[in-house]
């Protein structure tokens, strides 16, 4: 699928994280369905993209977007419980629980309904994503990629674009694109066995377990170690707790 000819995006799953992928898609101009289980997730979904701490009329308020353009936005998604609905989508991109088996489920019942021609990607933020994809067909592992978002989505800018062997370099650009469409700065990512993480989260979960080995040993206090995080690298939060911010007296 050439990234030109993506214009209808399934986003499965919604809360937070789901809703954030749909809005920040939205806003860059791509039709957008959301699929969840019921109705009354599908209603939380749609307060978290029109009306909470994220949401387009929270970004209208800060001057982030114009009036007309939030409620373009938010006329470009579409919500439903049928999993059939997504089935003339262009770009599928699951954001489900983070359970490996609900994930391959999801994925194998897809493959099914959607066009084969459809690219399929994980939220996952750990999963080996070649994993995630064991049990579509043959025929669509190529389409299969990693777009793993950073939590707040419409604040966070950064997307990692997770290719597998199988994965064609032509749905690499196309994801890697849409990311960039919508405005996130995209790193590249081999997928690797018997890992977990890429790039934010491994070097992140690293990070953490030294910082809890220099309290442990005695060598600086959480307070301090979130200090010189915050005020040394720019970190606006510790490991443990301590935010930072203009006028912030230590």
């Amino acid at each position: 699928m050439e990234l030109d000819n993506v214009k209808h995006i399934g986003v499965l799953g919604g809360g937070v994280m789901g809703g954030g992928i749909a809005q920040i898609l939205a806003v860059a101009g791509y039709q957008v369905t959301i699929r969840d289980l019921t109705d009354a997730l599908l209603t939380e979904t749609r307060a978290e993209i029109e009306e909470r701490k994220w949401s387009v009329k929270r970004a209208v308020e800060r001057g982030k977007l114009g009036f007309d353009q939030a409620l373009a936005a938010m006329g470009r998604v579409a919500y439903t419980p049928r999993v059939e609905d997504l089935a003339r989508c262009n770009l599928v991109i699951e954001a489900i629980p983070e359970k490996l088996e609900l994930k391959q489920e999801v994925f194998a019942q897809l493959d099914d309904i959607v066009e084969s021609k459809a690219i399929f990607a994980t939220n996952t933020s750990g999963f080996v994503v070649a994993e995630v994809f064991r049990d579509v067909g043959a025929g669509r592992k190529p389409v299969c990629v990693g777009m793993h978002f950073s939590n707040p989505v419409p604040v966070m800018t950064m997307c990692e674009v997770i290719y597998t062997p199988e994965t064609s370099q032509t749905t690499i650009d196309s994801a890697r694109g849409v990311a960039e469409k919508a405005g996130r700065a995209v790193s590249l990512v081999r997928d690797m066995p018997g890992t977990y993480g890429f790039i934010l989260n491994r070097v992140f979960a690293a990070a953490r377990r030294e910082a809890q080995k220099i309290v442990d040993d005695g060598i600086a206090t959480p307070e301090d170690v979130d200090r010189a995080m915050i005020t040394g690298r720019n970190w606006p939060a510790g490991f443990f707790g301590r935010r930072g911010g203009i006028g912030r007296q230590w």
